[in-house]
């Protein structure tokens, strides 16, 4: 008796779910992703061990970058906006609300108060085309210890981070740290880069 055979079928598989599935991540992934904000001075960083972490929220930031210019930067529109005012009074400047919404939106700058306002009417591509000198920290013109203090008024739960560059002279960054003891502020970060840690 000769034997059945029974044909044999290709089975077929579906990509549709798999190519929605597809599209459905890259579309999250581009409506959740947060891109960097442009920053001022670019701050190569050394690198350690640590393993603490900085908060996202509440944060100075002190950029030194490999020239000694300091930079200074705060997170949180109204706060910035907040500070401004109060800096605009201690040094005899005013801002439009135009200007006021522009520096809300910095993400760090290095220029001395008396450049602030024509650096903030500028056009945005004009902006990034200014060479900034930094925020003086020199003992007869100390605006950065300023911008610290009043930050601190402005919101009490701010941490501060130094950022130098890996090639910032030594004596920028005490000059810094300096005003920093000299408002009676004694605990900051550094920020560095990971490294891995050397294997046992």
């Amino acid at each position: 008796m000769p034997k059945v055979k029974v044909k044999r079928k290709k089975p077929s598989l579906d990509m549709t779910p798999m190519v929605d599935l597809a599209f459905l991540l890259v579309t999250f992934f581009m409506l959740t992703t947060k891109f960097a904000p442009e920053e001022s001075v670019v701050v190569d960083t050394p690198s350690s061990v640590s393993e603490i972490k900085l908060p996202d929220t509440n944060v100075i930031t002190l950029s030194i970058d490999n020239q000694d210019r300091v930079f200074f930067g705060v997170d949180g529109q109204q706060t910035k906006e907040a500070l401004l005012d109060k800096m605009a009074g201690k040094y005899g400047v005013s801002f439009t609300p135009e200007e006021k919404k522009t520096f809300s939106l910095l993400t760090n700058f290095g220029l001395p108060m008396n450049q602030l306002k024509s650096y903030l009417a500028m056009e945005s591509n004009a902006r990034k085309a200014v060479n900034q000198p930094g925020i003086p920290i020199d003992s007869v013109n100390n605006q950065l210890g300023d911008w610290v203090h009043q930050t601190r008024l402005t919101n009490r739960e701010v941490v501060i981070a130094i950022k130098g560059d890996v090639d910032v002279s030594y004596s920028t960054v005490q000059r810094v740290i300096d005003i920093l003891q000299d408002r009676k502020i004694n605990r900051f970060n550094l920020v560095t880069d990971m490294e891995n840690k050397p294997q046992n």
